[in-house]
C-alpha cells in the first residue's frame, strides 16, 4: 500500500458538559447541538477516524491499519497507541480518575489511561483539578466521595494558555469549566467517576459513579513534579519546537510554523498533528494538502520528508 499523508475526520461526542466552540471555532460540522470532545485520531471501538483523502478515502483507520499491517504504526507500536482529542469544557468535567494497564486489562479488557493536556484556550480564572492538597487515607476518600467533600481536598489549579498537565494513571483530575484542551491519551476510554456536582443525564438520573473501582486505582497524594520537558528544543528544521510530555506512551511537541519548516516521519514512529490555530501546507514528493484550524493528520511511519509552510501552532505527536 501506499503510504501517504491522511486527513482525519473526527467522530463527534455530545456530553452534556460540552458548549459550541469546536463547531464555531474549530470547524467541526455536525448537526449536533453542543460537542464536548472531537476524537481527532481514533481506532476505538467508541469511535473511529475516516480517512478523507487518497486512496483511502472513506475508510475507517483502523480499517486501513488493519490491512496495511504493523510497519505504518512503526517500530515502537504493537497495537494502536493513541487517542487524541479536543475538549470543549462549556462546564466543570466530572472528578474522575483512570486506571493502570494492569488493572484496566484486569478489569476493562483494554489498555489504562495515562495523558496529557495541553491548554488550547481559557477563559480567565478558569481552574481544573489536579490531584490532591494533601495525602488522605482511603477511608477518608471514601467517606468524602459519600458526603459530598470531596472537593475540599482537591488540588485546584489555576490554568494559562499554554500550559501542559501530566495526568498519569491513578491520578484524580477534572477540567473545569472554560477550558479548551488538545488531550494526548492512552488508546482507551476507561473512566471512573467519583464526584459529578449532582447531575442528570439525558435520561433523566444521576450519571453513573464507579466508587469501588476509583478507592482500588487512586493515589491519594498530590501529584509528584510531572515527568514532562518544557525547554524549547531545535530538531525541526525551520520552526521553533518546544517539548511538552515524553514518556513510555507517546512524546508530544508543540510547533509554531512561521513560513517553511522541514520535518521527518521515520521508521520508528507515526505521527499525527492538530492544527490550533493558523493553517498549514503539507507537502511531500508526489502530495499536497492543506490543513486549517481543527483539523489532524495521519502520517505513516516512513513517509519520509515532508514540509509545513503556513503560520500556525499544532501539536505533534508520536511514540
Amino acid at each position: 500500500m501506499d503510504l501517504y499523508p491522511m486527513k482525519l475526520q473526527a467522530p463527534l461526542k455530545d456530553y452534556i458538559w460540552g458548549g459550541t466552540k469546536l463547531k464555531t471555532d474549530y470547524g467541526k460540522k455536525t448537526d449536533l447541538e453542543k460537542v464536548s470532545e472531537s476524537w481527532e485520531l481514533a481506532c476505538h471501538k467508541d469511535g473511529m477516524s475516516i480517512i478523507e483523502n487518497g486512496p483511502e478515502a472513506g475508510r475507517t483507520l483502523k480499517s486501513y491499519l488493519d490491512e496495511a499491517g504493523p510497519a505504518v504504526l512503526g517500530e515502537h507500536a504493537k497495537k494502536f497507541p493513541l487517542l487524541i482529542k479536543l475538549i470543549d469544557a462549556k462546564d466543570n468535567l466530572s472528578v474522575q480518575v483512570h486506571p493502570d494497564n494492569d488493572y484496566a486489562m484486569r478489569v476493562e479488557g483494554e489498555y489504562g489511561k495515562t495523558e496529557m493536556w495541553y491548554i488550547v484556550d481559557c477563559e480567565p480564572g478558569a481552574t481544573l483539578i489536579y490531584g490532591f492538597k494533601h495525602a488522605i487515607s482511603k477511608e477518608e476518600f471514601e467517606q468524602r466521595i459519600a458526603d459530598n467533600t470531596l472537593l475540599e481536598v482537591c488540588n485546584q489549579v489555576p490554568v494559562h494558555k499554554g500550559d501542559v498537565f501530566f495526568i498519569a494513571s491513578g491520578t484524580l483530575h477534572a477540567i473545569g469549566k472554560g477550558i479548551i484542551i488538545c488531550e494526548i491519551q492512552q488508546n482507551s476510554n476507561t473512566t471512573y467517576r467519583v464526584y459529578d456536582y449532582g447531575r442528570v443525564g439525558k435520561d433523566g438520573k444521576p450519571r453513573e459513579l464507579h466508587v469501588k473501582k476509583a478507592i482500588d486505582v487512586t493515589k491519594l497524594e498530590p501529584v509528584k513534579e510531572r515527568p514532562h520537558l518544557d525547554a524549547t528544543i531545535d530538531i525541526f528544521e525551520g520552526t521553533a519546537a518546544r517539548l511538552l510530555a515524553s514518556c513510555e506512551y507517546f512524546t508530544v511537541y508543540e510547533l509554531d510554523v512561521d513560513g517553511t519548516s522541514h520535518l521527518t516521519a521515520g521508521e520508528d514512529s507515526f505521527q499525527s498533528f492538530t492544527v490550533l490555530d493558523g493553517s498549514v501546507t503539507l507537502r511531500t514528493a508526489d502530495s499536497e494538502l492543506i490543513f486549517q484550524k481543527g483539523e489532524t493528520s495521519f502520517l505513516p511511519a516512513g513517509l519520509g520528508a515532508y514540509t509545513l509552510t503556513g503560520k500556525a501552532r499544532l501539536v505533534l505527536s508520536k511514540i
